[in-house]
């Protein structure tokens, strides 16, 4: 039976680094799965973890998409080729799609920004792309005040369940 929970665990993705301020940041309106250009040691730094999504958006020039800002480390046992770590990588779309975004961010003011980094079941790297529509501030503080409301309300049935 634990071979069988193994073999499961190793088909799914492997999520390697999200972008957890994008989610405070942004409203998020579609995801898109898109695939990216990477060097030898960029994959094996990135297999390692050693990634930042902090700051990073993508935009769309010439019919193709670029990832910006994404920070890989230099791979530990690189040698003198090793990559410059904030690259403009390449991310690879369908073209329907990079047509799609490229309408929506131009009319409709949207941002392409990631929100995670993954590896597929068969060795792939993927990022996350999210279109999102910047919060205003009196948003952020709004979220901010409806989870402090949820996670009282839980601590006050909690506190009653156990005083029974």
């Amino acid at each position: 039976m634990g071979e069988k929970k193994a073999m499961a665990a190793s088909r799914e993705s492997q999520i390697v680094a999200t972008n957890r301020k994008a989610r405070h940041d942004y409203h998020i309106e579609e995801t898109y799965e898109a695939g990216m250009v990477l060097t030898g040691t960029e994959v094996k730094s990135i297999r390692e973890g050693r990634l930042n999504l902090k700051d990073s958006f993508a935009r769309i020039e010439k019919g193709e998409v670029y990832l910006y800002n994404m920070h890989v480390s230099p791979y530990s046992h690189g040698n003198r080729w090793n990559h410059e770590p904030t690259r403009t990588r390449k991310l690879l779309l369908k073209k329907g799609e990079i047509r799609k975004l490229v309408g929506k961010v131009q009319q409709e003011g949207l941002t392409l920004v990631p929100l995670k980094v993954y590896f597929t079941p068969r060795g792939h790297a993927k990022v996350e792309l999210a279109l999102a529509r910047g919060k205003k501030l009196w948003d952020k503080r709004q979220a901010i005040a409806r989870r402090d409301a949820e996670r009282q309300a839980q601590r006050a049935a909690r506190e009653r369940w156990t005083s029974r």
